[in-house]
């Protein structure tokens, strides 16, 4: 298991974006040398967990449960068969372009050591947006990439450092509750259902989810 890239985006104004100012970073490109990874901030001040990497809508994206966001080169192959088209790393908005690891079955509590350094923990999955879908060019992205559930995963920082293209991923700690980045996707999508199962991943959830299966249980029962 390995980076394949590690990619950064800079702002870029476009007109599908809901960002005050029309900017986004979604349009991210491998980093030719290594980059720094450290704990961005709470979301909504906090931006990337990579340095010299834009996160233009902080409402909604970035922050320390959202500092890194991984997809793997294999499910990026799945989708160039399906459209037709070359997926190039990076393009789906991805800090991390992995090869070898299942990102989107990935164990939310699941933690990763990346080259000699940093250790990064599965929070959650990746939810589309208008922005995406805008960025791709796919009409109808939003709910294919819902249907599909290969989210990838966002990751909090757990021990910051530098990571370079081509270092080692280790799995150093992987929880026994089955609670996967895709299951958590569902959960706050399409499958409200599942959220009480979410909780067995504890405080490893990612804080909005984490209070949201916690509502639904109030409101409905486990």
């Amino acid at each position: 298991m390995k980076l394949l890239s590690v990619n950064l985006g800079s702002p870029r104004q476009v007109a599908y974006t809901s960002q005050p100012e029309g900017l986004t970073g979604i349009d991210k490109r491998p980093a030719d040398g290594p980059v720094r990874v450290a704990a961005p901030g709470p979301k909504g001040i906090g931006a990337s967990g990579l340095a010299g990497d834009a996160v233009c809508h902080t409402r909604h994206h970035g922050g320390n449960d959202q500092a890194v966001y991984a997809y793997a080169r294999e499910d990026l192959d799945v989708w160039e068969r399906e459209l037709g088209r070359s997926l190039a790393n990076g393009c789906f908005g991805e800090n991390l372009t992995t090869d070898g690891l299942d990102v989107s079955g990935a164990l939310i509590g699941e933690r990763w050591r990346i080259g000699s350094e940093v250790v990064l923990e599965v929070t959650a999955g990746r939810i589309p947006c208008n922005t995406f879908q805008g960025h791709l060019g796919e009409r109808g992205w939003v709910r294919r990439f819902t249907q599909k559930g290969a989210t990838g995963a966002y990751l909090r920082v757990i021990e910051p450092g530098e990571i370079r293209a081509g270092d080692p991923v280790e799995i150093v700690h992987r929880p026994d509750h089955g609670v996967t980045a895709t299951m958590q996707f569902r959960a706050v999508t399409t499958e409200r259902e599942l959220l009480p199962r979410l909780l067995a991943a504890g405080e490893a959830l990612h804080t909005e989810t984490l209070a949201r299966a916690r509502a639904y249980v109030a409101e409905h029962g486990a």
